[in-house]
């Protein structure tokens, strides 16, 4: 065991290594701004899935569409072994606080499920979200406290959304990055940000919120993913706007990601 932590303690402290990881932040922010991207032309009446399974089906459409999609899911999934590292063996910089280990935890579960999403579309099985959300509050539906664990898992998404928002808010992310000493570079690193985080707080928050509906009501239909949610969004007064706001949030907080993977503090 000793051998083997001392192993994975070498590979994720190798610069090669650490740069593929990094390119995961990247990856999540071509994304993001795709999803904006997709939920802009929402907000002005065209069709489309405004979530993760859109956007790599977006990808898988461009020229080089399956490298790219390797490409990626490489990254991801180095990105969470990347993170999982950090949680086991502590951050690079000394900082052993549980805090860091727990958001690390979370990290390293997200871009894992991404990791999985684009290899399932690699291999032509990559599913729509809004089923898949669907099915996901079926089968919990269906188990034991099933209506109690989907309100907690909405209740925690939301409540997720509502940190986002605060940490964009406070703008708490900037303890994460190495600010530039460019005032106009720094004023673009703090303004996607803000702007993102706060985006990205909004969408969770919506998601959240239908789960909880979904499974007071007990209509797992209702439970679409963040496809739904946007377009739930869309449907309110004013939602258009609402929506096209959201949008370019997102964008902005895919903009921040890959600000990220160039200024992260390790």
């Amino acid at each position: 065991m000793r051998k083997a932590a001392d192993v994975a303690e070498e590979a994720s402290n190798s610069q090669a290594f650490a740069a593929v990881a990094r390119g995961g932040y990247v990856v999540s922010g071509i994304l993001h701004v795709l999803i904006g991207v997709i939920a802009l032309q929402l907000a002005f009446g065209s069709s489309g899935e405004a979530d993760v399974s859109g956007a790599v089906t977006s990808l898988a459409s461009q020229p080089y569409g399956p490298l790219l999609l390797w490409a990626c899911f490489a990254a991801c999934a180095a990105l969470a072994l990347w993170q999982l590292g950090n949680a086991i063996l502590g951050h690079r910089n000394g900082s052993d606080k549980i805090t860091k280990k727990l958001s690390a935890i979370g990290q390293a579960i997200v871009f894992a499920a991404l990791a999985t999403t684009i290899v399932s579309f690699i291999a032509g099985k990559g599913q729509n979200s809004r089923e898949s959300s669907s099915d996901f509050t079926v089968a919990l539906l269906k188990a034991p406290f099933g209506v109690f664990l989907l309100v907690a898992v909405g209740a925690g998404i939301a409540i997720t959304g509502i940190v986002f928002a605060v940490r964009g808010f406070r703008r708490k992310f900037t303890k994460d990055l190495t600010l530039s000493s460019n005032s106009s570079v720094r004023k673009f690193q703090m303004g996607v940000g803000v702007v993102g985080y706060i985006a990205k707080g909004i969408a969770l928050f919506l998601v959240g919120l239908l789960v909880v509906i979904a499974s007071v009501r007990a209509q797992p239909e209702q439970s679409t993913g963040l496809d739904g949610g946007l377009k739930a969004l869309r449907e309110q007064p004013y939602g258009v706007y609402l929506l096209a706001a959201v949008a370019v949030g997102l964008i902005a907080y895919g903009l921040f990601l890959m600000v990220k993977a160039r200024t992260l503090r390790t």
